[in-house]
């Protein structure tokens, strides 16, 4: 019998884009220099990362997403841990601090406003979603 060690077990985080802003939510607990981010979390077992991506948000910002494309996956070069990126459109609900336990912040980002809430950049596929679906 294995045991998965914390950082091998994958994550998966939301994109959500909605009236030309991005949702980030800031961490209670920090990871390192990782403060705001994506709606993100587990992958579960059986759980595809589309569904963790949907589930994540949905937990923290009591958001309703639906998943639309994956964006890219890579090992996150701060934490190590591999993440999956996905695009999804909001489908129901309002972004709120779901689990106050858990997040500490909310924010509809602007375009221009991104390295404000993330200085160290964006995941390439990440920042080029953006960048189509973000600019005009």
């Amino acid at each position: 019998m294995s045991v998965t060690s914390e950082s091998e077990v994958a994550v998966a985080a939301a994109v959500v884009v909605q009236d030309g802003r991005v949702l980030l939510v800031r961490r209670r607990v920090a990871e390192g220099a990782l403060s705001w981010q994506f709606p993100a979390g587990k992958v579960e077992p059986a759980e595809t990362p589309e569904e963790a991506a949907e589930r994540e948000t949905q937990e923290e910002t009591g958001l309703l997403v639906t998943p639309q494309s994956v964006l890219g996956q890579r090992v996150h070069p701060m934490t190590g841990r591999e993440i999956h990126y996905i695009a999804c459109q909001p489908v129901g609900g309002e972004a709120t601090i779901a689990r106050a336990d858990e997040v500490a912040g909310l924010a509809w980002a602007a375009h221009n406003e991104i390295a404000q809430y993330v200085p160290y950049g964006l995941f390439e596929p990440v920042q080029n979603y953006l960048d189509a679906a973000l600019l005009p």
